[in-house]
C-alpha cells in the first residue's frame, strides 16, 4: 500500500483525460474561425480594415495561420505550454481589437455595449483556459508530454 506522501505526489488519474479534453475544447473556436476566414479572405480584410487594424491584408494571413496553425500543435500536444501561451495572448489582443465595448454610448447603444462587453469577458475567459494549458502542460496524451 502506498504511503499518503506517494499517493499526494501522483497526479490524479482523470486529469490527463481532462487536459486533453481542454485542449480539444479549447482549440475548436479557433480551427472553424481561422476556417471561415480562409473561405473569405476579402470580406475579412475588408472587417478588419474597418476595425483600424493595421495592414488587413497581411494580418488576416496571419490571423489565419494563427488560428489553423496554433490548435493543431495544441491538440497535438507539441509545444503545449508555448503554443498555450501564444493563444493567450493572441486571445487577448483580438478581443481588445474586435471588442472595444468602451468605446460605445451606453445611452444610445445599450445592446451593442452589452454584446461587445459579453464577448470581451468570454475572451478573457478563453485566454485564461489557455493560461492554465500553458501552466499546467499537455498532460499524458500529447506527443511532447513535456509541454
Amino acid at each position: 500500500m502506498p504511503s499518503d506522501t506517494a499517493r499526494s505526489l501522483d497526479r490524479p488519474a482523470n486529469l490527463d483525460a481532462g487536459l486533453l479534453l481542454a485542449r480539444i475544447m479549447l482549440s475548436a473556436l479557433f480551427l472553424v474561425s481561422g476556417y471561415f476566414k480562409l473561405m473569405a479572405v476579402e470580406r475579412t480584410t475588408g472587417y478588419f480594415a474597418g476595425l483600424g487594424v493595421p495592414m488587413p491584408g497581411i494580418m488576416v494571413w496571419l490571423a489565419i495561420l494563427a488560428e489553423l496553425g496554433l490548435p493543431i500543435l495544441l491538440l497535438l500536444g507539441i509545444r503545449t505550454r508555448w503554443v498555450a501561451l501564444a493563444l493567450c495572448l493572441f486571445t487577448l489582443v483580438t478581443a481588445a481589437i474586435g471588442h472595444r465595448f468602451w468605446g460605445i454610448d451606453t445611452a444610445t447603444q445599450f445592446p451593442q455595449y452589452v454584446g461587445q462587453l459579453t464577448q470581451f469577458l468570454k475572451n478573457l475567459g478563453i485566454a485564461g483556459g489557455f493560461l492554465l494549458l500553458a501552466l499546467t502542460g499537455p498532460g499524458r496524451f500529447a506527443v511532447d508530454r513535456r509541454g
